[in-house]
């Protein structure tokens, strides 16, 4: 029997790239739901493409835009646009895997309805842990749900890992995240004021989305893989290590008692986690090319610089200060780069405001989703004021 899929994101690179891999497998996947923010045209082509029963877009005007659309293409695919369509897409009882690829905290909710639904959860939103963090692992564990990482270290990590979990605290010392470094690695400090937003999301390994790009920059999307890092192999703050690795062949590795290190390689190419998780625990082609060795110059590695990555290092003070500071850091980093990449701050400031966010704010532990959205809402509002204070 197929494996019916929802992708939650559908038209951003994690969501086409899921849609590449199950396109080369049409005996084992069929596409149940997929959804999007605005991109009408692109989510078009993909119900043409994979005739999905559900088409899930942000607005009303984008709904009708694609129903019309649909319409005139003879297409049945029916359109939602409610606030609660993306939880109806992610737990329907026809569906037996999401792929949750919304960015930001706006994917906590329909994560954590497919958590509470028993879904396998393809979890390559990394603000579902961090924002979510013990509430989503215990939705998860409540549901029966099977979680499986996508980001690409987070997957590298799993890969490695023995396969029974209750093994790893007498096994696992360590486990340690790579990073490219993002487009400023080499850049002098005092410089980055100067930093575009165009600069920015230009990636050297990598094309992703916008705030993705950005955060890659800062080394924020470091800060927030070892939040969930922690969530997700249960480690103390202190066994999760960083180091940059340019080339990004190596995509995380793990450090047992013994001192030895398993670590996963290939091509920098998100298809090949998203097969992992797609086929898991079979093997299936991603359609990434194979790494050759022959071709590879070099393996560098290197500490990741305080000064020139501040933000990261916020990630292990969040961790150890009270449940719901990761979820505060989050709130405003998001608000701090969407002002960036609109012109109302500068690069060097987004870290300003995550400190000025984390200071203002001091959470309590969120019990529900409620409690998670008021507190995201909350800091939102505080990285706005500083964000303001900034640019004045």
């Amino acid at each position: 029997m197929k494996q019916r899929l929802t992708v939650l994101g559908s038209t951003g690179s994690i969501g086409t790239s899921t849609l590449d891999v199950v396109a080369r497998h049409p005996e084992r996947f069929e596409i149940f739901a997929l959804s999007a923010a605005t991109q009408v045209d692109l989510m078009l082509a993909q119900c043409a493409q994979f005739t999905p029963r559900f088409a899930v877009m942000a607005s009303a005007p984008h709904a009708r835009a694609l129903e019309d659309k649909l319409r005139q293409n003879g297409l049945a695919t029916r359109v939602l646009y409610e606030a609660d369509a993306l939880e109806t897409i992610a737990s329907h009882p026809d569906v037996d895997a999401v792929m949750a690829a919304i960015v930001g905290a706006a994917g906590l909710a329909p994560c954590l309805a497919a958590a509470r639904a028993g879904k396998r959860l393809l979890l390559a939103n990394k603000e579902a842990l961090v924002v979510g963090g013990g509430l989503f692992m215990q939705t998860v564990k409540e549901g029966g749900a099977t979680l499986l990482p996508i980001d690409s270290e987070h997957s590298a990590i799993f890969q490695c890992l023995p396969e029974d979990p209750a093994t790893w605290p007498d096994r696992v010392d360590s486990i340690l995240l790579t990073a490219s470094g993002g487009p400023f690695r080499q850049r002098d400090p005092a410089t980055l004021s100067q930093i575009t937003p165009d600069q920015a999301c230009a990636h050297p390994n990598f094309s992703m989305g916008r705030k993705i790009s950005v955060d890659s920059a800062t080394m924020m999307n470091k800060a927030l893989e070892v939040i969930e890092a922690r969530w997700l192999f249960d480690l103390a703050p202190d066994q999760i290590k960083v180091v940059i690795h340019p080339q990004q062949i190596i995509h995380s590795m793990v450090q047992f008692n013994d001192s030895s290190i398993l670590a996963q390689l290939g091509t920098p190419d998100m298809r090949v986690p998203i097969a992992v998780g797609l086929a898991w625990p079979e093997r299936i082609a991603s359609g990434a090319s194979r790494l050759d060795f022959s071709a590879l110059s070099a393996l560098a590695f290197e500490d990741a610089d305080a000064i020139r990555f501040p933000g990261l290092h916020l990630s292990w003070q969040a961790l150890k200060a009270a449940e719901g500071t990761t979820a505060v850091l989050n709130a405003a980093n998001e608000v701090a780069v969407g002002r960036f990449l609109s012109g109302r701050l500068r690069f060097d400031h987004i870290h300003a405001v995550n400190l000025a966010t984390l200071d203002a704010v001091s959470p309590s532990k969120p019990d529900s989703l409620a409690a998670l959205l008021d507190l995201d809402a909350q800091s939102r509002r505080a990285a706005e004021q500083a964000a303001g204070l900034l640019a004045a």
